[in-house]
């Protein structure tokens, strides 16, 4: 089989997420350690025990996501299942580009940690709280949803309102300013939208308000260094593979503001020869998306040690 391995975005979070690995697997433990070290603080613990209102802080949700995705990982290693040897691609939705980047050499644990902190508060801070927000638009196309939010733009002089997300057939979201986001929310109703419903997020992220978070993440990544990944990325922004530095460093500027084109990029590697989609880390929103975007996709979700035991029995 042909795998590709991806990773969680933000949503996926839970109280609880990684404790299981922790207990089992002294290489998941090393990991909680080494990003409560980086980033000098007990996000283990908060993710482990709550409160989940924290938890749910992007600041502490991007990096607390990401070392749960990394804590498989590293367990896979120790099985001597090892993502050069056993995937040809990895990707990851939003944050967990950055994840995927890790996870094949190109970022440290340590800058990924520090890198998702500096982006979850930039991005925070990039609108002030009551401006943005963020909808999912159910049961249109992506080029409906496009059209959708040209129009709110038209309607809302001065609005912002822009395709965010594309996770999958008939499930796009949508970010921008409130009134325009609003408005967008009533023209897909009108259009024939199974669904048309604000979302609970703290700011209207993958839009061009977040333009100052990116200038922020442009300065923190030209601090890092990026290496070549063992396999190609397939980017977020343009669902094609993605292995020279310079041009990870560009994309993940680009990601703030750009739309994260999931749909495309399943599709990319399933066409591609991709038989088998890997999620690791919390939760199971990639596999769910990975059936409804390429059918035929055998589609695993690996964040308990019973996961992994099954997975490494079958591999």
């Amino acid at each position: 089989m042909v795998r590709a391995f991806v990773f969680p975005g933000q949503g996926s979070q839970a109280v609880g997420m990684g404790r299981e690995l922790a207990e089992a697997f002294p290489c998941a433990r090393e990991v909680f350690q080494e990003v409560d070290e980086a980033l000098g603080c007990n996000l283990s613990r908060l993710q482990f025990e709550g409160p989940i209102d924290v938890l749910t802080l992007t600041e502490n949700a991007q990096p607390a996501i990401m070392a749960v995705s990394m804590a498989v990982v590293r367990v896979l290693e120790s099985d001597g299942i090892r993502i050069q040897d056993k995937a040809r691609y990895v990707a990851g939705h939003s944050l967990g580009e950055y994840t995927a980047l890790t996870a094949a050499g190109a970022l440290s644990l340590g800058d990924c940690a520090r890198l998702l902190r500096t982006r979850g508060q930039a991005m925070q801070a990039a609108v002030p709280v009551g401006e943005g927000m963020m909808a999912a638009i159910l049961g249109l196309s992506f080029e409906d949803v496009c059209a959708v939010v040209q129009q709110a733009e038209q309607d809302v002089p001065g609005g912002v309102c822009e395709a965010a997300n594309d996770n999958a057939p008939g499930q796009v979201v949508i970010s921008g300013s409130v009134a325009a986001v609003e408005r967008a929310i009533e023209l897909a109703k009108e259009k024939g939208a199974k669904r048309a419903m604000p979302l609970q997020v703290s700011a209207p992220f993958h839009c061009r308000m977040m333009e100052p978070a990116a200038r922020v993440m442009e300065a923190a990544l030209a601090e890092v260094s990026v290496n070549a990944p063992c396999v190609p990325l397939i980017a977020n922004v343009t669902a094609l593979p993605v292995s020279e530095p310079q041009e990870i460093r560009s994309l993940l500027v680009r990601q703030v503001t750009g739309s994260v084109r999931w749909r495309e990029s399943v599709a990319f590697m399933a066409q591609d020869g991709v038989s088998g989609l890997v999620e690791l880390g919390a939760g199971k929103v990639l596999s769910g998306l990975a059936k409804r975007i390429a059918p035929d996709l055998e589609a695993f979700a690996l964040h308990t040690p019973k996961d992994i035991e099954d997975f490494a029995r079958q591999i």
